[in-house]
């Protein structure tokens, strides 16, 4: 990050000098804004999946015969992407199961099948017993060998880790005594499992995004023998169909964002809307929750926007300014030109929101958005002031400012906006209530994402979670990571454990609020994937792209 002298156009003519991010360019450029509004192909896939909708659908209320087969139909729709075709069966029939394996498990079944159980009861929202995997050990209370050479069983254990809550010690020595163990079963599988293996070591399927994970999926079920013929098809159909839908989704945000010119006015700021919606699509990928998508889209490359003019760009004197005109809601005393246009484009996204129809009659939700939004700015202007202090704070008061600069609490409320159905008064009322599990996804986006924070960051002076961790306890910086690895595994127990039934709000914006821990957990596991676009390029290509074949 070089400092750089800038000619500014102002009032007076100004020369100053910069700390300039220089952040790598798009990826894509306005490839996207040449989308069409309407594709006829998706009324073409829509008609095959109902027809394969229906079949499908006869084969999950047949497989209620075996509870065993059951549970292993249900994994494989979840697995497979079209689980939220039969939201209400599944729910339902999940729900019998839990009921009749409640605080027992048959002792006569296998691993993979204690195991399947356990995580797909958790996963939705069964607080089943970690007890179940207490008699897979031996005498000494370590689990037994003679399970070793399962292969099956032990990737099911595997999975199954991912779902632990705090406390809950067995998952974590089962975790321990799994991964090894997959690592070795992997050398001695066919290419075809070795694969599958190596995905789930590299992204266990609980933390990774359902839209990808279901990708890798179908091309591995693909693969197995035997498998059927007509849930294939369903799956693969469905998934080309969701994605002409999030290509035309794609192909608005792209032209709004073309059509605003930002990347132009503003030429330092990140220019990112395709992995922003990559992140959005994140959330929730199913069509009915389009309008959110769009809207969370927006907002993330605004905040982008608002972030680099604090992290990148403006001085302090000038971010003063500009933090006091979003407070006061004028912007007549904004010294620079470049503020206004960043001002402008803030005010202009909040009044697309109120303009919505649906959005009439919520204005403490809109209420409730603006004043994240001003919470998320004055964060900003807090860490510029550090930077310009060359201040490093103790690492609690670095977090507590840090879970705002996150923006994971400004999030959900704008993805709330855009299902009025689900989302009233009483929902963001939760929000407002900071709950556990917000409070976790937050702890663990921001911490993540300071992980990998790229190298000009550091040197530059940019506060980071580990930079203050090191600092306050004289460790060093190997040993600060690993600290923040586990507090990171023990925010997602956190997760895990405020996704548990009953919940206060409806089932679906708990399911987008995970899924948010989910997007940090793929855009930043190896790098920062939303500035450095290039390591996100693989799955924008997977999920919005290229289709799946159909042959």
């Amino acid at each position: 990050m070089a400092a750089q002298v800038v000619h500014l156009a102002s009032n007076i003519e100004q020369e100053i000098s910069r700390p300039l991010a220089n952040f790598p360019p798009t990826v894509w450029g306005y490839d996207f804004a040449s989308l069409p509004s309407f594709n006829s192909e998706i009324e073409t896939y829509t008609k095959k999946v109902e027809v394969l909708k229906e079949m499908v659908k006869d084969m999950l209320l047949f497989s209620k015969e075996d509870l065993i087969k059951n549970i292993e139909f249900i994994n494989l729709l979840c697995r497979l992407g079209v689980s939220y075709h039969f939201e209400k069966e599944v729910e339902k029939q999940v729900d019998y199961i839990f009921n009749v394996f409640h605080g027992a498990i048959d002792n006569n079944y296998d691993l993979h099948t204690v195991a399947l159980l356990f995580r797909v009861l958790r996963q939705h929202g069964y607080k089943i017993s970690c007890d179940v995997f207490k008699r897979f050990k031996d005498s000494d209370g370590k689990f037994s060998e003679t399970v070793s050479n399962d292969v099956k069983g032990i990737l099911s254990l595997y999975e199954a880790t991912f779902v632990s809550m705090r406390g809950e010690d067995i998952l974590d020595e089962a975790l321990a005594f799994a991964r090894p163990r997959l690592e070795s079963l992997a050398m001695q599988s066919s290419p075809h499992l070795k694969k599958h293996i190596e995905n789930a070591l590299n992204m266990p399927f609980h933390r990774g995004l359902p839209r990808v994970e279901a990708r890798k999926f179908i091309c591995f079920y693909e693969k197995e023998e035997p498998h059927n013929e007509t849930l294939l098809k369903f799956a693969k159909l469905d998934f080309n169909r969701v994605q002409l839908m999030h290509k035309q989704e794609l192909g608005v945000v792209s032209r709004w964002w073309k059509e605003l010119d930002l990347a132009k006015d503003l030429p330092y700021a990140r220019d990112r809307i395709v992995e922003g919606y990559f992140e959005s699509a994140g959330l929730q990928f199913e069509p009915k929750f389009a309008l959110s998508r769009i809207r969370l889209t927006k907002c993330i490359q605004i905040l982008a926007l608002v972030d680099d003019t604090y992290d990148s760009y403006g001085t302090l004197e000038e971010l003063k300014c500009f933090t006091d005109a979003l407070e006061r809601g004028n912007a007549e005393q904004l010294p620079i030109d470049y503020l206004k246009i960043v001002y402008k484009a803030v005010l202009d996204f909040f009044a697309e929101l109120e303009n919505d129809e649906g959005n009439e009659g919520r204005s403490y939700c809109l209420n409730y958005t603006k004043e994240r939004f001003k919470e998320v700015v004055r964060s900003y202007l807090k860490e510029s002031q550090w930077f310009y202090d060359r201040h490093l704070p103790p690492f609690n008061e670095y977090m507590h400012n840090a879970l705002v600069s996150s923006c994971f609490a400004l999030l959900p409320p704008v993805f709330f906006l855009g299902v009025e159905k689900l989302a009233g008064v009483k929902e963001f009322e939760w929000l407002e209530t900071n709950p556990k599990l917000v409070e976790a996804c937050k702890f663990f986006g921001r911490v993540v994402n300071d992980m990998v924070a790229r190298k000009d960051e550091e040197k530059e002076g940019h506060c980071l979670a580990g930079n203050c961790y090191m600092k306050e306890y004289s460790v060093s910086k190997e040993k600060a990571m690993e600290e923040l690895r586990r507090m990171c595994d023990n925010a997602w127990k956190d997760v895990n454990e405020e996704s548990m039934r009953p919940t206060v709000v409806p089932m679906p914006l708990i399911t987008s609020i995970v899924n948010l821990a989910r997007v940090m957990e793929v855009v930043f596991q190896y790098d920062d994937g939303y500035t450095v676009a290039t390591s996100l390029k693989d799955n924008v290509i997977l999920m919005f792209v290229e289709p799946l074949s159909e042959d």
